[in-house]
């Protein structure tokens, strides 16, 4: 592609790459004005210095381009504005002129490219009535990251970076309406937090990485096929990661139809006199971690390292064992941070609950389970998120009402889908989870089951003293089977004894610490595994760190591939999401008008460390919510 391909070989007269890299900028655009320069990307020209993207329009849509850059400040972080007519740029450079600096440059016509050209100096007198928009470049933090010792793929390959549009629509603004175009760099994996770290802080060159991992979630089909630039090879042990790119702003350019445009060609960056100078450090409590949340497809997250630990504070707090029955040998580290991760992801939740622990008694279902999924679902509805509740069909009518009487109740702000899975053939579960029983189309993201009793190795599922309940359960199991064979759905169980389906994750450790394990372990595991004295309070952590995520700057940013605005005036009705101690009080009230009883023997007199259960209940949702305020 014009003026995007790798270095030709040397010629007379010509400066070599390699000393370009220790030139001043002004030296090297003296060498460009005299086409002095061969290789037709400046990646390493005037190392330590920063480039510019360049985008040059009509002054009649210079008001409107400029917004679109404030509502797009990841891909367009806007360094300079031009008035119209003015060839130098005064902040960025001393002798610059935008006519003849750039290596090469684009003519656009009606949004349509017509040419490549070396100077639009026959085009001076247009460009009297045009502004040129100086906008930030990743080029710019290739030394902050290859000081961390992160390797740059392109430059080792002598090509220059890969660019692809995406399906990601940038916030509109006028005349100006593209998908985000996006920059990608093979890091190696022990590496992906030293490059988040490295270009956080650097916000006017794109900042942080908007994507980690499989380019599916980008709409980018081929890596090999890069819309700009070159194919560059990844070594084993590399992922891909993926900036926010200013060519974005040529995308913008076809989009307006403008009669007439320039922009730089892609990879041939107009080269500034700003030093590239070492952004302040910011507390290492506030800069990125990068966590991965899926192997299939493949992909990380990012949130701040506050955040997580926050976090993990929730993860302790929740875990504490008021039966005394060894949970703590279950606890996974990072579980819920990384499943919560998933989910802030997540665009539509499939939630079960329901154990029908006393097999005796109508209803056979517990107190546990139900307030732990209406309080996630509360909270994945107020974040925009889709959510059904799966249960069993002998109480899917109850499960109704108490939806009913929890939004009288103020629990729920809108109804959620209760729906039931019997599983009669065997691909039943695949047609339940996608359009059509096609599994690259599933319907839900991410499945979660908060105390729902769970299959053990012999196909029964059993409470905890071991009575067989097989009779009162429908195969809700199958469907988190059938999820780990469709990329793309993930899978969290909830549990505080290893008989709740997800659990099968530790069965070995169930089977080995805990009463009957042998017997009653799950043998079904999910992706993540939350462990909690109660699984109420695992969903009510679930809950707690979705709010905790997505007033994170670091991960929001990131979810929405920095583009538009934070939804900070969102944030109210998150916290109004939350649970309380008035609200698993209405819950608990409208479960017991329902018949339904605690799992606990005694539950509700027992005591833990001196305190009623009740009372402890209570507390721990205060002591969670001290956690995020």
């Amino acid at each position: 592609m014009d003026g995007a391909g790798s270095p030709g070989p040397e010629e007379p007269g010509m400066v070599c790459l390699h000393s370009l890299r220790s030139l001043v900028p002004s030296a090297v655009r003296c060498l460009i004005r005299q086409n002095g320069i061969h290789v037709r990307n400046t990646s390493g020209m005037s190392a330590g210095y920063n480039q510019a993207n360049v985008v040059i329009l009509h002054k009649s849509l210079a008001d409107d381009f400029e917004r679109f850059c404030r509502e797009n400040t990841g891909p367009l972080p806007l360094l300079y504005r031009s008035a119209p007519g003015e060839w130098k740029s005064p902040p960025l450079s001393n002798d610059s002129d935008i006519r003849t600096d750039c290596l090469q440059y684009r003519r656009y016509e009606h949004g349509v490219y017509a040419e490549s050209l070396t100077s639009l100096e026959n085009y001076s007198e247009q460009l009297k009535d045009m502004v040129t928009f100086y906008l930030g470049c990743s080029f710019s933090f290739e030394s902050a990251v290859q000081k961390l010792g992160v390797p740059v793929r392109y430059v080792e390959q002598g090509r220059n970076v890969s660019m692809y549009k995406t399906s990601v629509p940038c916030h509109p603004a006028g005349a100006f309406s593209c998908n985000l175009v996006v920059t990608m760099r093979p890091i190696p994996q022990h590496k992906l937090e030293a490059a988040a770290i490295a270009t956080h802080p650097m916000k006017k060159c794109h900042g942080a990485p908007v994507h980690i991992g499989s380019p599916d979630f980008l709409g980018i089909k081929d890596l090999q096929k890069p819309d700009y630039g070159d194919a560059v090879q990844s070594l084993p042990g590399d992922v891909p990661v993926f900036w926010a790119c200013g060519v974005t702003g040529v995308e913008a350019v076809v989009s307006c139809k403008s009669p007439l445009a320039f922009t730089h060609s892609p990879g041939s960056m107009f080269i500034t006199d700003v030093k590239n100078e070492d952004s302040p450090s910011p507390d290492p409590q506030d800069g990125p971690a990068v966590v991965q949340i899926s192997s299939d497809p493949l992909h990380y997250s990012l949130v701040s390292q506050r955040t997580a630990h926050k976090i993990r504070l929730l993860e302790e707090i929740v875990a504490i064992d008021p039966g005394n029955r060894g949970i703590g040998n279950l606890l996974l580290k990072d579980e819920l941070l990384r499943s919560c991760l998933s989910l802030s992801h997540a665009r539509s939740v499939l939630i079960t609950t329901g154990f029908p622990t006393h097999y005796q008694h109508v209803p056979p279902e517990e107190t546990d389970g139900p307030p732990g999924a209406l309080a996630m679902t509360a909270t994945l509805q107020a974040l925009g998120k889709k959510v059904v509740i799966v249960t069993d069909e002998h109480a899917i009518g109850m499960y109704k009402k108490i939806v009913e009487d929890a939004i009288d109740q103020g629990v729920l702000r809108v109804t959620v889908p209760v729906l039931s899975y019997k599983g009669e053939t065997p691909d039943c579960a695949v047609k339940f989870l996608c359009e059509n029983g096609d599994p690259s189309a599933p319907r839900f993201d991410h499945l979660i089951a908060v105390e729902r009793a769970g299959r053990a190795s012999d196909g029964n599922y059993y409470n905890a003293r071991k009575v067989n309940i097989k009779h009162l359960v429908d195969p809700i199991d199958d469907l988190f089977v059938a999820a780990q064979t469709i990329p793309g759905i993930s899978t969290t169980g909830i549990g505080d004894g290893g008989n709740e389906l997800g659990t099968g994750k530790v069965k070995e450790a169930v089977k080995k610490y805990i009463r009957n394990g042998d017997t009653i372990a799950c043998d079904v595991a999910a992706d993540f595994v939350v462990i909690a004295g109660v699984s109420n309070w695992g969903g009510y952590a679930v809950s707690c760190a979705l709010y905790l995520l997505n007033i994170c700057e670091i991960h929001e940013r990131y979810l929405r591939k920095a583009i538009g605005f934070p939804k900070l005036s969102e944030r109210e009705t998150w916290a109004s999401s939350l649970p309380s101690v008035q609200k698993e009080e209405k819950l608990l009230a409208i479960l017991v008008n329902h018949g339904i009883r605690s799992g606990f023997t005694g539950n509700l007199a027992m005591e833990v460390d001196g305190l009623p259960f009740y009372d402890v209940h209570s507390d721990m949702i205060k002591r969670l919510l001290e956690v995020i305020e």
